[in-house]
This record gives structure tokens, sequence and C-alpha cells, in this order.
């Protein structure tokens, strides 16, 4: 059984990989979103379990994805909006932080709920041309860096 979860989840990372190497600047960013609730749900079922080290590097990883959504954003073009995501994003990290050290599922919920905000908004946003590699909207506040 081990074998085939350690297969299954190996798949899944590959899968995963090859979807974000071909991914245009706006679907990188969903799929960070995404991956931000799937930790976070995942380690609120290691919290049930009471398996600390999963929830602990789970809760790791999804504190490194909101990083990496930090790192997508254009501080000079995005103004006021990409300060307040930048604001937004160090509060999901004291609170994913927080829910580690604590125990505590509300602050999971709080956070994932916040993201599957931030992402609904998000997929709202078309990028003007799906092939562009450049920049996306200022006005969202995110841009690809190099």
């Amino acid at each position: 059984m081990s074998y085939t979860k350690n297969a299954a989840q190996q798949y899944k990372e590959l899968n995963t990989q090859s979807a974000a190497a071909y991914a245009d600047p706006h679907q990188l960013i969903t799929m960070l979103f995404e991956g931000a609730v799937e930790r976070i749900a995942a380690a609120k079922g290691a919290m049930a379990n009471k398996d600390i080290a999963t929830k602990g590097s789970l809760i790791s990883k999804a504190i490194l994805i909101v990083d990496a959504l930090r790192a997508y954003l254009d501080m000079e073009k995005g103004g006021e909006i990409a300060v307040n995501l930048r604001n937004l994003y160090d509060y999901m990290e004291r609170r994913l932080f927080e829910a580690n050290m604590e125990n505590d599922e509300a602050m999971l919920d709080e956070v994932s709920g916040l993201i599957q905000t931030l992402k609904s908004g998000w997929v709202q946003i078309e990028p003007k041309n799906k092939d562009e590699t450049a920049p996306l909207d200022a006005s969202s506040g995110f841009s690809v860096q190099g």
C-alpha cells in the first residue's frame, strides 16, 4: 500500500510540474492559489489525525506558496493593490505559523477562505493575450519576475 501511495504522489507531483512548465503567468498564479488551498486542507486532515510532522510539513509548504505569491507582486506597477496584497500575504503567513503552533483548525480555515476569495477574483481577470509572457496587467498587482 505504501508503494502505491508513494507512486501516486510522485505521479501527481510530476503532473503538476509538467502543467506548471507549460502554464502562462495567469495560470501559474491560479495553480499557486490551488496548491495553497490543497496543502491547508491536507494539513487540517493531518491535524485531525494528530500527525504533527505531516501537519507541520504541509503548513510549511503552504507558507512557501504564499511567499511565492508575494514574489509575483509588482510593487512598482501594482500600487496600492500590490501593497494591500503584500500585507495580506504577510498576515496569512503569520496565521499559518500560528495555526501550526497552536493546532488551530479555525486559523487554517480563515487563511484558506482568504486564498479562495483571492483566487475567485483572480480567475475573473483574463490576460489580454493568453500567449503573452510579459508582465500581467499592472492593476492586478502581479508581474512575472524573470
